[in-house]
């Protein structure tokens, strides 16, 4: 089932690094950043979760907690979080079941090949376990930025 804007997530439940369990209820009272990525070291990637973490210390001020989901296995995510010294965890969904619920997965062309590749992507879910944002095909330059006044109106709403 596919999530939809002003909607509780549907149960799904995935592994992340830090030996935490993502499931619609783990973050309840907290809203979630659940932001899609294709590969663990690539510059891209690298450079949205270098932004992410500059800017993380706002995001919890703003009452948020940031997951990465990429199809990287655990090992990679680690290695990826040490050395780029991520402070949120990384969701390792390589069944790619989040992949396909938040319909994040499309057919890419790649050196001249057709190729099934993760499209970057950023869901909001509220403090109750319902989405309510979402960015699909975006770009790595000021997304952030974007993301996070999107968190904080959410905060303000619910005070």
């Amino acid at each position: 089932m596919t999530p939809a804007l002003n909607k509780p997530l549907p149960e799904i439940e995935a592994l992340a690094t830090g030996g935490v369990k993502f499931t619609p209820h783990t973050f309840l009272g907290q809203s979630v950043v659940l932001y899609f990525y294709p590969k663990d070291n690539t510059p891209g990637c690298t450079t949205e979760a270098m932004q992410f973490r500059d800017r993380h210390k706002d995001f919890v001020k703003a009452g948020a907690v940031v997951l990465g989901v990429s199809r990287d296995n655990m090992a990679s995510h680690e290695k990826f979080k040490q050395t780029l010294e991520l402070p949120f965890e990384l969701i390792a969904d390589t069944e790619e079941k989040l992949c396909h619920m938040f319909g994040v997965v499309k057919n890419k062309i790649m050196y001249g090949k057709k190729v099934k590749g993760i499209e970057r992507s950023t869901f909001l879910i509220d403090a109750a376990g319902v989405l309510r944002a979402e960015w699909r095909g975006i770009k790595v330059a000021g997304h952030v930025d974007e993301v996070l006044k999107e968190v904080s109106a959410l905060k303000k709403e619910a005070a």
